[in-house]
């Protein structure tokens, strides 16, 4: 069984398997988390990404699922991309955030990482409520970590979620 943690901090800086990007459909860098992973990483991981949509994935990554690439300039070895539901545009379905933490889990699992580092995914710019997100997070991390995986550690921008996720996940 994984451990499971919630610490505030840089996710770009987490020394583990891989680390979870809270990306765009389009998988090009952007704002936030998303911004920040292809500032750490550099160049090559945008390079990467625009072989991913050139080859793999044309019309861009899909709500709620998640793909992976290379860690490149980070301390991490792998990136996981995933979607989180944008609720501004009216993904409100509970669901997709579930199946963005569940198969970021998954992807991580699929690469061979044995720790992995997550977001708040959807709780910033994409209007979710920290409460929701942490709630949504921690009953998925509960129900669908695979085996291989030996630690989740949810990384949070701030103070607020922190404690939520930290009240979801019943940590002390």
């Amino acid at each position: 069984m994984a451990t499971i943690e919630a610490v505030r901090g840089d996710i770009t800086t987490q020394r583990v398997d891989a680390i979870v990007n809270a990306a765009s459909t389009a998988l090009l860098g952007g704002g936030g988390v998303d911004g920040a992973i292809h500032r750490a990483a550099g160049p090559r991981l945008l390079a990467e990404c625009r072989e991913l949509r050139r080859t793999r994935l044309p019309d861009g990554l899909p709500t709620g699922q998640a793909v992976a690439t290379g860690g490149h300039g980070l301390p991490a070895r792998w990136v996981i991309h995933t979607v989180g539901p944008d609720r501004r545009a009216g993904q409100d379905d509970p669901a997709l955030l579930a199946s963005a933490f569940r198969t970021s889990l998954g992807v991580a699992a699929e690469v061979g990482a044995r720790t992995v580092a997550l977001p708040a995914i959807s709780a910033g710019i994409f209007g979710w409520g920290r409460e929701e997100v942490a709630r949504a997070a921690a009953e998925t991390v509960h129900e669908h970590t695979p085996e291989t995986l030996l630690l989740v550690r949810f990384v949070l921008f701030s103070e607020e979620l922190l404690a939520s996720f930290r009240d979801a996940l019943d940590l002390d």
